[in-house]
């Protein structure tokens, strides 16, 4: 007889819903450590930009795949996978509860329905004709082939992101070469899906409303701003990081490296900045959807992390753990 599937818990949700104390109250609840699944904090000196967990919030409950590349080495969904996997079988061996953390969408699924991607190497002359492309047509027309192609990947990148709509047109047209993604049903065009699912998961979501969600947002920022955003992307750019390149296209970076070139104020780097982490929110409940039968969804409301539903999120996993 097969041996069960190892369980898991994972806690998603939009950007600033409070994903990070929930899951380290878990953590230290139920003798848990956490896998990250936020695609930009996997990047070293991108902390205050990507609200990576502090020095203090790492030693309260273990974190893994924190910081483990420059960001000149782009981490792909095929990189991610194998380590996540790694770092969630050693949790299980060791008898402490892995608990998967993050807003990236397609790193969460892919994990937790066993997708298996195909290892696509960057393709250069690819690249260089959609860049061609974009130049003659414009980005949006790349995305709108994208969309056509591959609409699930297409709703989860802003329009405007060249670089990442080019990798993703790469990868798709890999994958429907290969006939790993021919078939809409085994994943948005990545690979197969493992038949049965690799993990017992126990999905715990945050969400709010959508006018606190972009208040608590806009509170963020200029917490990080507060918190040195700025010299932060800085030393970055004089690192030799090209800001809104690469991972460093990511919020706050890109408008903040048009700032420094002075294409923009402060105030105007500042407001774009949050209109974009708003977008970004609107895409990760395209991956996170609220009629989603497999998330328990929990309202997270409240305006300060003390008063997250860590109470509904012990309950739930009790019953999970122990029923």
């Amino acid at each position: 007889m097969p041996s069960p599937p190892p369980r898991l818990i994972a806690v998603v949700g939009p950007t600033a819903a409070g994903k990070t104390p929930l899951a380290i109250a878990l953590a230290r609840r139920f003798d848990g450590e956490i896998v990250n699944a936020d695609s930009r904090q996997v990047y070293t000196g991108m902390d205050i930009g990507t609200a990576k967990p502090t020095a203090a919030e790492q030693r309260a409950a273990p974190h893994h795949l924190i910081s483990i590349r420059p960001p000149d080495a782009p981490v792909s969904l095929g990189e991610y996978l194998p380590l996540a996997r790694r770092a969630l079988a050693d949790i299980a061996a060791r008898g402490r509860l892995p608990i998967l953390c993050g807003g990236s969408g397609q790193y969460i699924w892919a994990l937790l329905e066993g997708w298996q991607v195909p290892a696509v190497p960057p393709d250069a002359d690819f690249r260089s004709r959609l860049e061609q492309r974009a130049a003659a047509e414009g980005p949006l027309a790349l995305w709108q082939e994208l969309h056509r192609l591959n609409p699930e990947r297409a709703a989860a990148i802003d329009p405007h992101n060249l670089r990442r709509t080019i990798r993703a047109l790469e990868v798709t047209a890999a994958a429907v070469e290969s006939g790993s993604g021919s078939d809409p049903g085994n994943g948005p065009g990545y690979g197969s899906r493992a038949p049965t699912p690799p993990y017992n998961a126990l999905i715990i979501g945050l969400t709010l409303p959508r006018a606190a969600l972009y208040a608590r947002i806009d509170a963020r920022f200029d917490a990080m701003m507060a918190a040195g955003l700025p010299a932060e992307a800085r030393r970055l750019a004089a690192a030799g990081y090209p800001l809104g390149q690469g991972p460093l296209a990511s919020m706050g970076y890109r408008e903040l490296g048009l700032h420094f070139a002075g294409r923009l104020t402060l105030p105007e780097a500042v407001a774009r900045a949050k209109t974009q982490t708003h977008r970004l929110a609107r895409r990760q409940y395209t991956w996170f959807k609220p009629a989603d039968p497999r998330i328990r969804w929990l309202d997270a409301a409240a305006a300060i992390p003390d008063a997250l539903p860590i109470n509904a999120a012990v309950a739930l996993a009790e019953q999970f753990l122990f029923l």
